[in-house]
């Protein structure tokens, strides 16, 4: 991932270094415990712990000419520790080290993301219960619906990342096993003893059958997991970049005073941030299918999933710790703007009251099918008329003018119809339920 989109915390998960870093520490667990079983020397394992080390440049050096990273990294090490280097690996096969050391880079990806959700909702909490009472228009399929609160509109992405920081805890839960088993899963070279231990050092748990790989199910699912969060960020993307439309403007993204939106016209202030989140989200969801095709391998382990997780492994999740931090900041900092909101919601001329008139008819006593066809016909003249732009029927004249309904509801009925508290009543019950 290129540095543009990438933070420190995440990227040093997936650089050499700390992948060869723990490498060597579950060689040097290994072999501690092989020694304590009496199965290699304790000078081994002590000559390991104390001057095990390796050298990158070696390494790439070597699997240059071999084509072999973990027989590369293992040369390198062996030149630190000597002659008891032989007793290194003692019976353990590749994967034993490649998808142990994935587990633990996953875990620890894992609880980055689990931090950055949190951080999210934090923003999101903070800035609901702000507009828990900001009033705005609710939109069906783009078009004008009832009322709601802005604060409301935000409990919802709120309770979306919850529900995703909840299942990225058990993708990281799925993916935290390890396997130290030998060729094949037998554990016929090595002692179900080892993988105990190594996995109890680690913070994890034995695979509980593994071939010569970990299952690639566990993966999927936590990808299948970053994928939806990847969508929530879109989702709350899109409606920020619809807010921010001049000809909606009921919020926008902060803009500082130094910043330019346009190298051709000055009056630009683009939502260029959640536009890049709707990109990031691209990204890390471009994981999901090859993380599913990796489940089919051949028999006990092929490595036709290998080159798939050294790309999707990095860039998904960096691609998410980037998204998930910047999100955090836009709402954070999000410019919203109330009286926009009453304009808008007030546009339509009080046409957001037509369900409250329809049932109010049928507790008069009419048929909900003549009900719904009576206000939809002074509803549709409203429309009309405000179609023009320059339109000031409302939806209490068109009704008042109507005799089928002033002979069923009085004035007293009408004002008790077009108020916006009763759209707004349970807002507070909704959103304690929400930050329960």
């Amino acid at each position: 991932m290129i540095p543009r989109y990438s933070r420190p915390e995440m990227t040093s998960i997936f650089e050499q270094e700390n992948k060869f870093r723990i490498w060597l520490e579950v060689e040097t667990l290994a072999l501690e415990k092989m020694a304590e079983l009496g199965t290699v020397p304790e000078s081994a394992a002590i000559a390991l712990r104390e001057k095990g080390n390796f050298d990158i440049d070696r390494i790439n050096e070597i699997e240059a000419e071999i084509h072999h990273d973990v027989i590369a990294f293992l040369t390198s090490v062996g030149e630190y520790v000597g002659e008891d280097s032989r007793y290194v690996h003692q019976g353990m096969t590749s994967s034993d080290i490649i998808d142990t050391s994935f587990a633990v880079m996953l875990t620890q990806a894992a609880d980055i993301i689990i931090a950055d959700l949190e951080k999210v909702m934090a923003a999101l909490k903070k800035r609901s219960l702000e507009h828990k009472d900001t009033l705005c228009i609710g939109r069906s399929h783009g078009i004008h619906g009832e009322p709601t609160t802005f604060g409301m509109k935000l409990a919802g992405h709120y309770a979306a990342f919850k529900r995703a920081r909840d299942r990225m805890v058990l993708a990281k839960e799925e993916v935290s096993t390890i396997t130290i088993s030998g060729a094949v899963g037998t554990y016929a070279t090595t002692d179900m003893a080892v993988e105990q231990h190594v996995a109890d050092k680690l913070g994890l748990k034995p695979e509980m059958v593994a071939t010569q790989v970990i299952p690639r199910d566990r993966h999927a699912m936590f990808f299948v997991t970053l994928g939806v969060v990847a969508s929530s960020i879109e989702n709350i993307a899109v409606e920020i970049r619809h807010l921010q439309r001049t000809e909606v403007r009921e919020a926008e993204e902060y803009f500082s005073p130094n910043q330019k939106g346009s190298s051709a016209m000055p009056h630009k202030r683009n939502p260029i941030g959640t536009e890049n989140l709707t990109g990031q989200a691209r990204i890390i969801r471009a994981a999901v299918t090859p993380a599913l095709e990796n489940v089919a391998l051949w028999h006990e382990r092929d490595i036709s999933h290998s080159a798939v997780e050294r790309t999707i492994l990095p860039d998904a999740l960096i691609s998410a710790d980037y998204a998930l931090n910047r999100l955090a900041g836009i709402i954070d900092k999000l410019l919203v703007y109330p009286e926009r909101m009453k304009h808008n919601l007030e546009m339509t001329g009080g046409l957001v009251f037509s369900q409250r008139t329809m049932l109010a008819l049928t507790q008069a006593g009419i048929s909900r099918e003549d009900a719904y066809r009576i206000v939809q016909k002074s509803a549709m003249t409203v429309w009309a008329d405000r179609s023009s732009g320059k339109g000031t029927l409302t939806l209490r004249n068109a009704l008042e003018s109507d005799l089928q309904v002033t002979e069923k509801l009085d004035k007293n009925a009408l004002d008790a119809i077009f108020k916006y508290d009763a759209y707004t009543k349970n807002i507070g019950a909704i959103l304690d339920r929400a930050f329960k």
